[in-house]
């Protein structure tokens, strides 16, 4: 039977958290008649956390799922069986920094650890867009080169899906890859650090798949056959996570790929809790050690525990942990769900215990949008340009392949920009992996107080640089609202907050300001 809680909202007081792609919708509790929410069951191809945390200096932590809903200045909680507490509300904690670092303190403490610097200095590169389900050892290496002969410095460079022989064969494909080791010891030496895509499935009818399902390691289903699972590339069985033996099996097959080849970590896609098909998921299913489907989730996510380089597209309470957090897909779009989903999801991201956040690649990873007739090299600048800040910043689409050479000048003049930030970035980087502080932080956690809650298209990077991109076609200035102090813009002139500004933005610049002390 599922159990309900309500609390006041005290006055002008919003929250974050939940589910990250929620972030367009954040923050929360200002709606007066309309109710708005989220179940926290289906993340929706995402990483959440059972968190919501408020600039009042209160928050919310359930161990599971729930509900949640805003309505006429109060907060409604539903949950299936008991809450973890009587009162899972806690309190008297100041402001959005006060409560956020109470509850990363108390139940997704830091572990004192970060994602290899490369991943915070450079740029990462991806071959989805430039091979998609053909990647093979002579492309990899000719995008590499070509890479370094544009002007791009080298960084971390992600193989992805169908390098290996199948799902759950995790060994590479001969034919595309005949000398694995020499191919990455050549991009050792080229100045790169090598990941390889991976996901949580299974080829059915594959002589893995038998052999896992004989040892008990698979999902199954309510008759206690192995689950079939539908996904974007397939239908495939399942690693049940849950149960340690599973995890131990994927583990030595990653670890084999380490020692044989040098591969430096791994991109972990997939692993919804629900994704498209939530109710068969949430009622069908059975694990080992867990009859919800987010722990699934969670679990999946301990494995990138082990390796230097590990990013995940989809978590649930892994916050704290080391790992490179990259946003779901976007289209290659200006709107809410691409470029400026950007700033609000991060920002969602980072308060729900995720610092090392990364946007997604460069152009979009939806190979279709960048086959439109004509092509939009605006766009494709203004989103290198809003990455060019974030904790990390991906691509894939090779901008010397869809830009002219004014476009990729612009370009290049972002990733510039990137790595004479990025030491300070991996310093930030750091400072997260002790305190678990967020990297991207939105307005209202630096500067309480002050009316910032509602600002979703700037931000601050650490607590002295404010990145204010421009995210609308056709802009060559936007609005810009500066905190009280004293902050040098890019182009060296000196803005003396509190104020609002229109800063002139040219496709070639990027607005960002530095707090001087």
């Amino acid at each position: 039977m599922n159990k309900w809680i309500e609390f006041d909202l005290l006055p002008g007081e919003v929250w974050w958290g939940g589910a990250v792609h929620d972030g367009p919708r954040m923050p929360y509790g200002q709606q007066t008649e309309a109710p708005v929410g989220a179940d926290l069951r289906n993340l929706l191809e995402n990483s959440g956390a059972p968190l919501l945390v408020s600039n009042r200096g209160r928050y919310v932590w359930l161990h599971r799922p729930f509900t949640f809903q805003f309505q006429t200045g109060r907060l409604k909680l539903e949950t299936e069986g008991e809450f973890d507490q009587l009162d899972p509300l806690e309190e008297g904690h100041g402001d959005l920094k006060g409560a956020y670092l109470h509850a990363s303190r108390n139940y997704f403490p830091a572990q004192g650890r970060m994602p290899d610097p490369m991943a915070f200095t450079t740029p990462q590169y991806c071959t989805w867009m430039e091979m998609h389900y053909e990647p093979t050892q002579e492309k990899t290496i000719a995008y590499a080169r070509e890479i370094i002969r544009n002007g791009f410095p080298p960084g971390v460079l992600i193989i992805d899906d169908n390098w290996m022989k199948d799902y759950g064969t995790w060994e590479f494909h001969a034919e595309r890859f005949p000398d694995p080791k020499q191919m990455i010891d050549t991009l050792h030496e080229m100045g790169f650090k090598i990941m390889l895509w991976v996901c949580p499935y299974v080829s059915p009818d594959s002589q893995t798949a038998r052999a896992l399902a004989k040892q008990g390691l698979l999902v199954q289903d309510a008759e206690g056959r192995t689950a079939l699972r539908r996904w974007w590339n397939g239908c495939s069985a399942v690693l049940d996570y849950t149960y340690s033996p599973a995890l131990a099996w994927f583990k030595e097959k990653l670890d084999l790929l380490v020692q044989r080849y040098g591969v430096d970590g791994f991109k972990f896609d997939a692993g919804d809790p629900t994704g498209n098909d939530p109710e068969a998921w949430v009622t069908s299913y059975t694990w080992r050690s867990s009859n919800v489907p987010n722990e699934d989730c969670a679990a999946y996510s301990t494995l990138g525990q082990h390796y230097p380089l590990s990013e995940y597209r989809a978590s649930w309470k892994a916050g704290g942990a080391p790992l490179m957090q990259r946003l779901r897909d976007k289209p290659h779009s200006w709107g809410k769900d691409g470029l400026n989903s950007l700033i609000p999801n991060a920002i969602a991201q980072g308060l729900m215990g995720y610092p090392f956040n990364c946007p997604d690649m460069v152009g979009g990873g939806w190979d279709g949008d960048l086959q439109a007739t004509p092509f939009d090299a605006e766009l494709f600048v203004r989103y290198a340009q809003c990455a060019a800040l974030f904790p990390m910043m991906q691509f894939s689409t090779a901008p010397w392949n869809v830009l002219d050479a004014s476009h990729l000048e612009y370009c290049q003049a972002a990733v510039r920009l990137r790595t004479e930030l990025g030491p300070e970035i991996a310093k930030l980087a750091e400072h997260a992996g002790t305190t678990g502080e967020p990297v991207l932080r939105p307005m209202a956690y630096e500067f309480p107080n002050h009316n910032w809650e509602t600002v979703s298209d700037q931000f601050m990077l650490g607590s002295s640089i404010m990145v204010a991109p421009v995210l609308e076609k056709g802009a060559e200035e936007r609005i810009v609202r500066f905190p009280e102090g004293a902050w040098r813009g890019q182009d060296g002139t000196l803005v003396t907050g509190p104020c609002t500004i229109t800063a002139a933005a040219p496709l070639s610049t990027l607005p960002w300001y530095r707090l001087e002390k």
